[in-house]
């Protein structure tokens, strides 16, 4: 994860990564987006108990499409995923293509990472009303499948609303890109399993993840839908015992930060990961 911010912004960095990760068997590369970070924001980051963002406000963030397809060009196998996407900040037009084209680019790797955000002075900065980004999210996601499955594409709801409109290339996945859904609220409970084909809560302590997996289960059955068909993908500590414990609860993938920030420190840390946890599991 995190591996278009901060000294990845450097394409050497970023392109060493990519190739030795793919080289000692990491299934999957993750993005994170801002578009802009407003200074001196005071909004609470949720997933840090300080309530802000790892690093500076002045850490690079690129793009989050960008940079896979990117690695796309570098790379044979890795999957290429947004994680996340702030959805609602976005034309569900625009992100079909973009990822449509990625898809297309990669020979059917890319996976679309969605979050709703929570930086409410990011969401103004662009214009976008913060109070309804759930409800645009979820538009978005249903708009979004429309374009990937049918030639001719409609969708009409609050928010977004096109059609009869024909967006091609189709991406080379069946059903279009996968769309996993981030979070770890009650709404990203909700939202995952009414339109997730994976569901990643972003919480590392496994008597939690395990709670939340339980209501995301409570809340599939209630749609009467099998949970096990939505992949499950979470982070954790980097050690053998911890990622048992979350593939136990019924975890496909398990996302890791970076190991180092320099060449030497990267290949190092990559193939001890290969060799003592991928290897093992």
């Amino acid at each position: 994860m995190f591996v278009n911010s901060g000294p990845f912004a450097a394409p050497e960095l970023f392109s060493h990564l990519v190739v030795e990760a793919e080289r000692v068997g990491i299934e999957s590369l993750w993005t994170v987006e801002h578009v802009v970070v407003p200074k001196d924001y005071q909004s609470a980051y949720p997933y840090s108990p300080s309530g802000r963002m790892p690093g500076s406000e002045d850490v690079p963030i690129p793009d989050p499409i960008l940079p896979l397809a990117y690695a796309a060009a570098l790379t044979k196998k890795i999957r290429l995923a947004t994680g996340v996407l702030i959805l609602p900040q976005h034309h569900p037009l625009y992100v079909a293509k973009e990822m449509a084209t990625l898809d297309r680019l990669s020979g059917g790797r890319a996976m679309l990472g969605i979050g709703s955000g929570w930086l409410k002075e990011e969401f103004e900065a662009l214009g976008v009303d913060f109070g309804t980004r759930g409800v645009r999210t979820d538009e978005a996601i249903q708009a979004l499948r429309a374009l990937w499955r049918e030639n001719v594409s409609s969708f009409h709801g609050r928010h977004f609303s096109f059609g009869p409109v024909l967006s091609f290339p189709k991406p080379v996945q069946p059903g279009g890109v996968p769309i996993h859904v981030g979070g770890h609220s009650r709404a990203a409970v909700r939202r995952a399993a009414a339109y997730g084909d994976g569901f990643f809560p972003l919480v590392k302590e496994p008597e939690r993840l395990a709670e939340i997996l339980r209501l995301f289960a409570l809340e599939c059955q209630g749609r009467g839908r099998d949970p096990s068909t939505v992949e499950l993908t979470c982070t954790t500590r980097p050690s053998l015992d911890a990622m048992k414990r979350c593939a136990d609860l019924g975890v496909a993938r398990i996302v890791l930060a970076p190991p180092a920030f320099d060449p030497e420190g990267l290949t190092s840390g990559l193939e001890r990961i290969g060799n003592e946890l991928i290897a093992r599991l």
